[in-house]
């Protein structure tokens, strides 16, 4: 059975945020709000949780996880950017986007696309997200919580406690996050953007 926490979205309680980082820390996996929509959330080390996640979702090998970061200083480590890039990623974080960057020898294998070798990034725009990556000092290993079948991402703390109570370890209720995905903006070796997939985040920009 998980735990349920009850965090203020914009003043999250520090003690409850510790709890829930001993929880990532301790092989669990986490239900957490983002700037667009809630998602599961684990370890960046931890292949079990991994796998659990994989499960929930009933994803294949070929799924793309995501690296959640608390701002653009984690980034140089796990992916490989230059100056433009670093520019256009500045000026939209943090924000609902994921960036599929290439990665560096950083990156597990198994969290890379296996054939391109890249990594998804991500700096959301959340106060609890925000508080718990300060606490736990890395990166987080996440996936957007879209339940087989389904097109869109939970939105509903309760409602996802009836779904995955027992098989999370820990379902932190932040209020209403949205219910659309991330725009995942995909940037090649030439400095080229294509948008794989348009959600929150905004593309006008790609226009000027």
């Amino acid at each position: 059975m998980s735990q349920f926490f009850d965090i203020h979205p914009e003043n999250p309680q520090k003690r409850l945020i510790a709890q829930a980082v001993a929880i990532i820390r301790e092989g669990g996996v986490i239900v957490y709000p983002t700037d667009s929509s809630y998602a599961l959330g684990c370890h960046i080390g931890d292949k079990q949780a991994m796998e659990r996640i994989a499960r929930i979702r009933r994803t294949t090998a070929k799924h793309n996880f995501t690296l959640v970061c608390r701002d653009l200083s984690d980034i140089s480590l796990y992916a490989r950017v230059d100056n433009a890039t670093y520019r256009t990623l500045k000026s939209l974080t943090p924000g609902p986007y994921t960036f599929i960057l290439s990665a560096t020898n950083e990156v597990p294998r198994r969290l890379q696309n296996p054939k391109r070798k890249t990594i998804g990034i991500r700096i959301p725009d959340n106060s609890i997200c925000q508080s718990l990556l300060a606490e736990l000092q890395e990166p987080m290993m996440s996936s957007t919580l879209i339940m087989p079948g389904k097109d869109l991402p939970e939105t509903d703390a309760e409602e996802i406690r009836a779904l995955l109570e027992k098989q999370v370890d820990l379902i932190i209720d932040g209020g209403h996050c949205g219910y659309e995905p991330t725009t995942v903006l995909v940037f090649d070796s030439n400095g080229q953007i294509d948008v794989s997939r348009l959600g929150r985040g905004d593309v006008s920009f790609l226009d000027s």
